[in-house]
């Protein structure tokens, strides 16, 4: 499996270069900056220095794009590629991304982009940038604040601004969880002693559940559609018969290998294997790809081109069926649901589902074992299909 590591040589005038090593060979990519290893030590640790601190953040975008890269290698098979090809094509992944590498030097905006850019997860990043947008709409002077200047105050008057394109408390938390998040890791980088959340509070507001009763759920499975609706209501029920897996997720496979699904989960990067049901196997070939493990999506230039039709496509069967809501996020809520009025186990959901358990410490000690998975989706299907208990 591909590994990678920072090294500075002396003798090579303290050249920043990354040892990559895949398959017990070797190879190195100069990134062209001139640190020395005393600074490399500290930059990596956990608690760096605040004159290394800028460099921290410069490390942290190259491994999370180094990281992204040996996610996909993993997820396309290619874990066996030659060495050499892999630097090639982090040559190509890197050196485009150069413009996003920033360094934060105790400026609010600054950190506030290196601390988005660090995250592995492209979505995330997006939604901490789209934050930034919103404090830039509000706040024209931003770049040249600081931490300190991120008050109670200002924090109060941000959030009357966003109340007037955003009247939902929860969407406008999702920016002061953002602010909060870095904030907090500049106080811990001793960039601030400052904390306005401390006074400042973003409760949110209880959401209703986005669960179909068993009923509903009957009628849509068996529903007969229209032909050129047929497609998304196979795809609800897929997401529902492989355990509530996400729209990325199951747009993003290729393959089936041994009976089971296996992916890396886009939003958290988890390892899934889930076993593919009968009735699941039968929507899958009845809709099979040569690109991609369903046709449906190979046309698209990305997974939300897809979901864009396919939240018209559900509505539309919605409004065919009567029932209130029909979206992907009621097929993985359900499924919970479900399991939990048929007694599975809260901490077996909250695995199938990716939760975290509250059996933190425990469960580093255990390796992933996805029969559990596998004995709660059989029940639920059982149950929802075939009134089986």
């Amino acid at each position: 499996m591909l590994s990678y590591k920072f090294i500075v040589n002396p003798e090579r005038n303290n050249t920043l270069r990354i040892r990559l090593t895949n398959n017990r060979k070797k190879t190195e990519l100069s990134l062209g900056i001139k640190i020395s290893p005393e600074d490399l030590e500290d930059a990596l640790s956990r608690s760096p220095k605040p004159q290394n601190l800028k460099w921290k953040s410069v490390l942290s975008v190259y491994q999370s794009k180094l990281d992204d890269i040996k996610c996909e290698l993993i997820r396309s098979g290619r874990q066996n590629m030659d060495v050499k090809d892999i630097r090639d094509m982090l040559v190509a992944e890197l050196f485009q991304q150069e413009d996003k590498i920033q360094t934060s030097t105790g400026n609010f905006l600054s950190h506030f982009i290196a601390f988005a850019n660090r995250h592995q997860n492209k979505r995330t990043c997006k939604i901490y940038l789209a934050t930034v947008s919103r404090m830039l709409a509000f706040e024209p002077n931003l770049e040249k604040f600081k931490f300190e200047d991120v008050t109670v105050e200002w924090l109060t008057d941000f959030d009357l601004f966003l109340m007037e394109k955003a009247p939902s408390k929860n969407a406008r938390n999702i920016h002061f969880r953002n602010i909060r998040a870095v904030i907090k890791d500049a106080f811990k980088a001793d960039l601030t002693t400052a904390h306005p959340f401390d006074r400042f509070k973003h409760n949110t507001e209880a959401t209703r559940k986005r669960s179909l009763s068993i009923d509903v759920l009957r009628a849509i499975f068996n529903a007969e559609v229209e032909p050129w609706q047929q497609k998304y209501l196979d795809f609800f029920k897929l997401s529902f018969m492989l355990v509530g897996i996400n729209v990325v997720d199951l747009c993003s496979l290729t393959e089936i290998q041994d009976g089971r699904i296996r992916y890396f989960r886009a939003k958290t990067h988890k390892f899934y294997s889930i076993k593919v049901e009968p009735e699941a196997m039968e929507i899958i070939e009845r809709n099979r790809g040569s690109l991609k493990l369903l046709e449906m999506v190979e046309n698209y230039k990305n997974y939300r081109h897809f979901y864009n039709n396919l939240c018209i496509g559900l509505m539309a069967i919605k409004k065919r069926l009567g029932v209130d809501e029909l979206t992907t996020y009621w097929a993985r809520h359900s499924w919970a649901t479900i399991a939990r009025k048929i007694g599975v186990p809260i901490d077996d959901i909250a695995f199938a589902l990716g939760h975290k358990s509250n059996h933190r410490v425990t469960y580093i000690y255990i390796d992933d074992d996805f029969e559990p998975i596998d004995i709660a989706n059989r029940r639920v299907l059982d149950w929802v299909l075939y009134g089986k208990l």
